[in-house]
């Protein structure tokens, strides 16, 4: 059974596009209530997005707004008024988090900076999500998941190959932003966990900078050690162990192989692709004559993997024990047997009732993956959350004609 974990909890945000907000959609997968502060005059400017950069978005769904929005509440409100800024105050009042990807001089320019929020709720947690950081010269200056967790943090560098003169883009959208969000979401589970502990309301500090440098924490430790910058191997670059490589096979298909232990899985390999004379072989007889020979043991399986289809190798290797896949592109991960019986795509429905799927939140709680929710409609909330703060019919109507709340 669905352990709803964050139940009881409640994230006010005012962010947009898909690092921060991505966050707080893994939160209310996992049982918080999310208010989500929109812009009055346009909504999330993700709403807007009609193109990745390399897909068109068109028909009913749009997949870049639901993945990082999905189970939240809307309101639109304008907090350049000071109308709608009480607004944000007195829900700030109700809530447990107070969650924003607004550089430091815009929050000061909209009175949401911590003494801001905090003036109203000395309890709550305070979570700025920016792309490099609240410190420094370019604290302010505002950047994208492609810029400063790909490029500045070193991923692409170290993603390129050396002989390459090109160098590679992200693999998908908002790929450093999920993997921000991941980072954000740990860190107000555990401010939260700090506050239950011990009654002090403390902040979170998540840049895509600083996660991007995270994901690449092992290169950055060995290059300090060693003063080189970590760079991808030339495209032809020799393996030192034949077992930790990709090898084509006839319709031209990936077979990813990663057994560090090359020298215990070489003969069960051997017998698995119809060579067993190559398992008792004096040039691959243990583990470093195996790697001495490297070269030639990949250039034997280069040629015996390219003799037959994928389908064949599924069967040869089916009780291979050593680490190996198959290379998938996105749609063959969706029908993986593992991703289906571990729930890891889910079912959704936009509110125009038109359906969908989308991967679900990466950690399970009480053994299930939690219900995935779809996005709200722009402003679909409003009128309820300004009566759960008590604010009358009329006095509803009337911020509607000003165009405070939508």
């Amino acid at each position: 059974m669905v352990t709803a974990v964050m139940e009881g909890v409640r994230i006010l945000e005012v962010a947009e596009h898909t690092f921060v907000p991505a966050a707080s959609a893994l939160l209310s997968d996992w049982g918080a209530d999310v208010i989500k502060i929109e812009p009055i005059e346009r909504g999330d400017a993700m709403r807007g997005l009609a193109s990745t950069g390399v897909m068109s978005i068109t028909g009913d769904v749009h997949p870049l707004l639901e993945h990082s929005n999905r189970g939240k509440r809307s309101l639109a409100l304008d907090l350049a008024s000071p109308e709608g800024l009480e607004i944000l105050y007195d829900l700030a009042g109700t809530a447990d988090v107070f969650l924003t990807n607004k550089l430091p001089r815009v929050r000061k320019k909209l009175k949401i900076e911590l003494e801001d929020i905090r003036a109203h709720n000395p309890k709550i947690i305070y979570v700025a999500g920016t792309g490099h950081g609240e410190r420094g010269p370019d604290a302010d200056q505002g950047s994208y998941d492609a810029l400063a967790f790909w490029s500045r943090a070193g991923v692409a560098m170290g993603v390129k190959p050396a002989d390459s003169d090109r160098l590679p883009s992200p693999p998908g959208p908002g790929f450093g932003d999920s993997i921000g969000a991941m980072t954000i979401a740990g860190g107000i589970m555990g401010a939260l966990f700090h506050r239950e502990r011990t009654g002090e309301a403390t902040t979170v500090d998540v840049s895509l900078l600083g996660t991007g440098m995270w994901s690449m924490g092992q290169a950055f430790a060995i290059s300090l050690l060693s003063n080189v910058p970590w760079q991808g191997p030339p495209s032809n670059a020799p393996r030192q162990n034949p077992l930790t490589a990709n090898y084509l096979t006839k319709d031209d298909r990936f077979l990813s192989f990663c057994c560090l232990q090359a020298g215990k899985y070489w003969a069960p390999l051997c017998d698995a692709i119809g060579r067993p004379e190559l398992g008792t072989d004096p040039r691959f007889a243990d583990h470093a004559t195996l790697l001495g020979h490297c070269a030639e043991a990949q250039e034997i399986l280069r040629t015996t993997f390219a003799e037959l289809p994928l389908s064949e190798w599924r069967e040869r290797l089916a009780d291979f024990t050593g680490q190996w896949c198959v290379a998938q592109d996105t749609l063959e991960a969706t029908a993986d047997p593992q991703a289906l019986a571990n729930g890891y795509l889910q079912d959704c429905e936009t509110a125009a009732g038109s359906s969908f799927r989308l991967v679900a939140a990466p950690a399970q709680f009480g053994g299930e993956p939690a219900p995935v929710g779809r996005a709200p409609g722009f402003n679909e909330h409003g009128d309820a959350i300004l009566a759960e703060l008590g604010i009358d019919w009329d006095t509803i109507v009337d911020l509607k004609v000003r165009s405070v709340v939508g």
